[in-house]
């Protein structure tokens, strides 16, 4: 049987219907990862930093699709909650259109700048021309990185997640195998490894738009576009918190590349990039929980059920606790073989890999209840205090962080930069989540 929006959820409903989720993010984790494995062991450490280096920018320019996603899907599922279907698809089709328009403008104006993106970010010489040939192919393929991550949320509002994920899966696939083919076979170097990803990325952004615009038999539909600045509004405040998230991981990860070009060189901003990737997978589980179940929790918070929230919220608070603990330790457990994919072939890069994930791998104790209990905020639509517990822990703290602790304790003062903004985060969403309770009902 089809699990619904509108189901009261136990433990194993809730995991069944946000495992599509979970393994939509770690997949597209994995092809990511896989990606960068490609460039670095077959075309070399240089080009694997110059990937790294320029993947902050590239991540600029999918952020408002995750604003549009996240605030979006959860404005439609409150309308759906509502009981106004016609409502939602007008909603739907608004930001659908307008995320599509800002993606084709911000891919061609990142592509045509980049090679000065680049040169600002600190590259020169041979590094400079790996970062500006793979960042202008990327670039350009922004527009379906935006999409991909657009239709991803309202592929869980149509209840359609384990779509999602099938999707997410054929992109995924797509993109490895034209690794293979561009990178290994026909040697195209980094250039091959760009447009694998942008093939990769077509298939998981525009395949969605084609299922939304036929007829089909979920809740959603693109229909006629209307311009509708209250809708748009609406979804932007809502989604500003991952908007936030996203700029500012951006920031701050320049921030790192800064920092670790002056202590380690290109060989730092390799490492930073491999515990980056990998610190991806482990996260996967906390993003796709927090996207797969906040339609729920917009679904309940439409229809007024205060005692579905308050049930949410309880197993939210186990759930995150529990995957917390498990993550951490499989962390430390796996740093070592997870090393050795990016830097076996180079003993000082795998080192200094292999030490930075086990310093890490603590922020995961406390990561799962901030992106949780920002999701939460976001899902009821009160954008404002998802946006701030995102800003302190993305931005404010993780800088302060990575600022600081290297004049005290060098490079291990940048690999545990994010464990201590993950702790002063928890203290701010702990205060959040008491402010508001008796507002939302959901304790």
């Amino acid at each position: 049987m089809q699990i619904q929006l509108s189901d009261h959820f136990t433990y194993g409903r809730l995991l069944r219907f946000v495992f599509p989720s979970i393994l939509t993010m770690f997949f597209t984790t994995i092809y990511s990862i896989v990606d960068a494995a490609f460039v670095s062991n077959f075309v070399g450490k240089t080009s694997f930093a110059a990937v790294n280096l320029v993947m902050p920018v590239l991540m600029l320019i999918a952020a408002p699709g995750v604003m549009m996603g996240a605030g979006g899907s959860a404005l439609v599922a409150k309308f759906l909650g509502e009981g106004d279907k016609e409502k939602a698809n007008k909603a739907f089709s608004t930001i659908v259109y307008a995320t599509i328009a800002y993606g084709i403008t911000a891919s061609i104006t990142a592509s045509y700048f980049m090679e000065g993106l680049a040169a600002f970010l600190g590259a020169d010489g041979e590094f400079l021309s790996q970062a500006t040939r793979y960042g202008r192919i990327a670039a350009l393929g922004g527009i379906a990185f935006v999409s991909q991550h657009l239709f991803y949320c309202f592929m869980i509002v149509a209840e359609k997640p384990k779509l999602g994920f099938a999707l997410t899966v054929l992109a995924g696939i797509t993109n490895i195998v034209l690794d293979l083919l561009f990178i290994v076979v026909l040697e195209w170097g980094i250039s091959g490894a760009a447009l694998a990803t942008v093939i990769g990325q077509s298939v998981g952004g525009f395949t969605p738009f084609v299922f939304f615009l036929l007829r089909n038999k979920t809740p959603l539909r693109i229909v006629k576009p209307v311009f509708d600045g209250r809708t748009l509004s609406k979804a932007m405040s809502n989604g500003v918190s991952e908007l936030v998230t996203n700029i500012a991981m951006s920031i701050v990860s320049m921030l790192y590349n800064f920092q670790l070009i002056r202590i380690a060189g290109d060989t730092g901003v390799a490492a930073y990039g491999a515990i980056m990737y990998v610190s991806y997978i482990f996260s996967t589980f906390f993003t796709g929980y927090s996207f797969g179940r906040a339609p729920i929790i917009s679904y309940h918070y439409g229809a007024r059920n205060t005692s579905e929230l308050k049930n949410l919220f309880r197993m939210d608070c186990v759930i995150v606790a529990v995957a917390g603990v498990v993550l951490t330790a499989s962390s430390e457990a796996l740093a070592l073989p997870l090393a050795k994919i990016f830097g076996g072939y180079d003993p000082n890069l795998f080192e200094m890999i292999r030490h930075g994930i086990v310093i890490y791998s603590f922020a995961y104790l406390l990561m799962g209840a901030n992106y949780a209990g920002s999701s939460f905020f976001t899902a009821l639509n009160n954008g404002l205090v998802s946006a701030l517990i995102s800003f302190l822990r993305t931005f404010v703290f993780e800088i302060i962080a990575v600022l600081a602790l290297p004049i005290f304790f060098g490079l291990d003062g940048i690999w545990s930069s994010c464990a201590v903004a993950e702790i002063a985060s928890f203290a701010v969403t702990a205060i959040c989540v008491v402010a508001f309770r008796k507002k939302y009902g959901y304790c």
